[in-house]
C-alpha cells in the first residue's frame, strides 16, 4: 500500500484548502463531557481514529460514532486514517459498554461502525448483532444505525447483521469503480452493491444508506453512475462529501468540489429517487445522522400514505 500511495502522491503539489472546508477547534464543555464518557468506557470512535473534521460540532451535541472491534484494521485503504495491522481479540464487554455509554449520553440515535476484521470468520458480524441487542435492552428508545465493512467472502455475515434489525444499515461505496484499485484495493465495487441490495431483500423495512467521497479524481459522469447503481440496489439514503487527505502518506486531494457543485449533486440524486440526500463539503456518513434519519422516516411515511 505504501508503494501505491507514493505513486499517487508522486509529482502532485498539495492543493490549498478552500475557506469553506475550515472548521472550528473543539473547545466546548459538552465536547469534553462526551469525550470523558467515551474514554472512561474505553470505547473507540471513528470521530477520533479517522480524524473527522466535524468532531467538535458532533461531540458538543453529544453525537458520536462508536467504532467497535478495536482500533486496528486488517486493510490499508489509501483514504483512511485508521491504523493498519494485526487486530487484538474482541472485547466481550464491548456491547454492554457501548449500551452503557449510549444510555449515559441519552442518545436518540447512535451510529456503530467498525474496522475491517478480515481475520474473523464472520468479519465481526456476530459482534455487530450483539451490540444491537445490548442497545435494544439498555436504550430501547435509541434508534440504531450500523456502518459495516463489506464482509467480502464472509458467507451469511450480511444476514446476521440484518436479522438483528438495525434501523439503518449503512455501507459506503466510497468512490467510483475506476478508482477502486488505487483507493480501496481490498474491496470490490459490485460486492458492496450486492451487500446493500441483499439487506433490502432480507428486510425491506430497514433503511439502507451509502456514500462517496469526491475530490479523488472522479468525473461527474462517474458520480452519476454511482447514483444510478445505488438506486438499482434500492438504497434509500446517499451521502456525498469532500475527501480530505488525513496525512501526507495518504492519497492526495485531486480537487475541491465547490458548495454549489455539491448542491447540484444533491438535486440530481433526489431526482433519481433517494428518500434522503446529504451533499456538502463536510458531509460524512454519520454527520447529522439522527436528524437525517428522522427526515428519511418522515419521507417514507409520506410515500406510503400516498399509495
Amino acid at each position: 500500500m505504501t508503494k501505491v500511495v507514493n505513486l499517487l502522491n508522486n509529482g502532485i503539489e498539495k492543493l490549498p484548502k478552500p475557506d469553506w472546508i475550515r472548521v472550528k477547534a473543539p473547545v466546548s464543555r459538552e465536547f469534553q463531557a462526551t469525550r470523558d464518557v467515551i474514554h472512561q468506557l474505553k470505547l473507540n470512535t471513528v470521530c477520533e481514529e479517522a480524524a473527522c473534521p466535524n468532531i467538535g460540532e458532533c461531540w458538543s451535541q453529544k453525537h458520536a460514532t462508536v467504532m467497535i472491534m478495536g482500533d486496528t484494521c486488517t486493510r490499508a485503504c489509501a483514504f483512511c486514517n485508521v491504523k493498519t495491522g494485526v487486530p487484538g481479540a474482541l472485547n466481550p464487554h464491548e456491547p454492554e459498554n457501548l449500551a452503557q455509554a449510549v444510555a449515559q449520553l441519552k442518545l436518540k440515535h447512535v451510529v456503530i461502525t467498525s474496522v475491517d476484521r478480515d481475520d474473523l470468520d464472520d468479519g465481526g458480524a456476530h459482534h455487530f448483532a450483539e451490540c444491537i441487542l445490548a442497545l435494544r435492552a439498555r436504550a430501547p428508545e435509541t434508534t440504531i444505525e450500523v456502518l459495516t465493512p463489506d464482509f467480502l467472502r464472509k458467507e451469511k455475515s450480511i444476514e446476521i447483521v440484518a436479522r438483528a434489525r438495525p434501523d439503518v444499515y449503512n455501507h459506503n461505496i466510497e468512490t467510483v469503480p475506476r478508482l477502486y484499485k488505487a483507493i480501496r484495493p481490498g474491496a470490490r465495487y459490485f460486492n458492496s452493491l450486492h451487500l446493500l441490495k441483499t439487506v433490502k431483500e432480507i428486510d425491506p423495512s430497514i433503511f439502507t444508506k451509502s456514500g462517496i467521497m469526491v475530490g479523488l479524481g472522479e468525473d461527474k459522469d462517474e458520480v452519476h453512475q454511482v447514483m444510478d447503481d445505488l438506486r438499482s440496489a434500492d438504497v434509500d439514503f446517499m451521502t456525498i462529501g469532500q475527501y480530505l487527505q488525513p496525512t501526507p502518506a495518504h492519497a492526495p486531494v485531486k480537487g475541491y468540489v465547490t458548495p454549489d457543485e455539491f448542491e447540484t449533486y444533491g438535486r440530481q440524486a433526489r431526482v433519481k429517487g433517494f428518500l434522503m440526500v446529504a451533499s456538502s463539503p463536510l458531509t460524512r456518513s454519520s454527520y447529522h445522522a439522527g436528524d437525517d434519519f428522522a427526515q428519511m422516516k418522515k419521507a417514507r411515511d409520506e410515500q406510503l400514505a400516498q399509495k
